[in-house]
């Protein structure tokens, strides 16, 4: 099993705050594994006896009565027997609670939900209340509002490139390889085969991501432009783009009308299922943010690489879409930086803007970040490092490369540093 410590070590800090602790994700990344084997041995471990932790799993079928909000709180209080005791209270997949009609009260609006259920089970002093959800909607302002600045998220995404490093029972030469083709999701590293991998990440994309979508969004007869989609965003990841774009390549490539406010609402869709994320342009020398065009990324390499067959294996752009996953992962708010210049071309006075792949920050911390498959070439190197040369702040400039390498710096300041070395290192960022 996993060790999943980063996730764990996190439950561990937040256990008995007297807060709901929800734990978010994409589906099938181990949210379930974390909370109902790994931080269940750990409350065995510190004398918590298994009748004391109650586990209800809700994408299990023999739970299904326990969709009904009032079963499931019915269900619960039973089990918490004793005043003087602690109890453990695991949900699983909370979002599969139905809404329902309150049915006490003469009034078609009145709703109960999983928030009224939880908020409740909260207010059990001896009760220490854990659930897990795949769809950020659970996180939407309006429940927010409900819980009342209540929870704590913890959000769990697939391996890491240290963690399936660390797993990984190949030749470690093979991991990086293996992690930007097939990803983090856990199973994968269980499958001996392409075949075996492909379809489960096949399958996983079509009978789990898009289905919920399709379903959680009441989505009836527009699959196939959800798939297309998906695809665009695949063959293009680490590209600029906005709805309008994506809009114009439906009609140009696919010879389908989709309006911008539809993908819009799409993206929107994908983004709360965790399947992409969006990351926005920052003007640093502005200071400001540029609302559009942005940058999609996949959550799982292997989910991208499968959407597309495996056809498009681009080192280059998928160690980006990697790196850019593990900032986030690291607790990072992560940009596309833009740095504006004035060059002179045939006389004339011509304003550019040069890209930085990341701005990246964390409190008062500030990372300037590009990807290079390589800088072997004086010419590419000084390509890659033209817009950090032109930031006019003293916080620390690095450049990720594909190649093994002792970490350098050269004359202007900037450090050049492996991306093994960079993602298996979280302190490399200090040095």
């Amino acid at each position: 099993m996993l060790p999943r410590k980063q996730y764990v070590d996190e439950l561990i800090r937040l256990k008995d705050n007297g807060r709901i602790k929800i734990i978010t994700g994409l589906r099938r990344s181990g949210k379930s594994v974390l909370l109902f084997e790994l931080f269940r041995e750990h409350l065995l471990e510190e004398g918590v006896t298994s009748d004391n932790i109650i586990s209800v799993q809700l994408d299990d079928l023999q739970s299904i009565k326990y969709r009904n909000p009032i079963e499931l709180d019915i269900y619960i209080r039973e089990r918490i027997t004793n005043t003087k005791e602690r109890f453990y209270i695991f949900i699983d997949e909370i979002q599969l609670v139905s809404e329902i009609p309150n049915p006490y009260v003469d009034d078609e609006s009145a709703k109960i939900t999983f928030v009224d259920v939880v908020l409740g089970l909260m207010k059990i002093k001896n009760a220490d209340v854990y659930v897990t959800g795949s769809n950020s909607k659970m996180l939407s302002s309006d429940i927010l509002t409900q819980f009342r600045d209540r929870g704590d998220e913890v959000r769990v995404y697939p391996l890491s490139f240290s963690e399936f490093y660390d797993a990984f029972e190949g030749d470690k030469r093979d991991a990086w390889q293996e992690y930007y083709t097939y990803g983090g999701m856990p199973m994968t590293l269980s499958l001996d085969s392409h075949e075996r991998k492909s379809r489960y990440l096949r399958d996983l994309f079509e009978r789990t991501y898009i289905r919920d979508v399709l379903e959680r969004n009441k989505i009836k007869n527009d699959e196939t432009s959800l798939g297309i989609l998906l695809d665009i965003l695949a063959s293009s990841i680490g590209s600029l783009t906005n709805p309008s774009r994506l809009s114009n390549t439906f009609k140009s490539e696919r010879k389908i009308s989709l309006a911008p406010d539809t993908i819009d609402k799409y993206l929107e869709y994908f983004e709360n299922s965790y399947l992409i994320r969006k990351a926005v342009r920052y003007d640093i020398k502005g200071r400001k943010y540029i609302k559009t065009p942005s940058k999609y990324y996949y959550s799982d390499l292997g989910l991208r690489n499968a959407r597309l067959g495996f056809r498009q294996i681009e080192e280059t752009h998928l160690m980006e879409n990697v790196l850019y996953n593990d900032l986030v992962r690291r607790g990072f708010d992560v940009d596309v930086g833009v740095v504006e210049i004035a060059t002179m071309e045939g006389g004339k006075k011509v304003r550019k803007q040069l890209e930085v792949d990341f701005v990246v920050n964390r409190g008062n911390d500030r990372y300037y970040i590009q990807s290079a498959l390589s800088i072997a070439d004086p010419e590419k190197k000084k390509q890659e490092i033209a817009s950090l040369l032109r930031i006019p702040d003293s916080f620390k400039k690095i450049v990720v490369v594909r190649d093994h390498m002792k970490p350098w710096k050269d004359d202007n300041g900037i450090q050049y540093v492996g991306i093994e070395d960079f993602l298996r290192n979280e302190l490399i960022l200090k040095d």
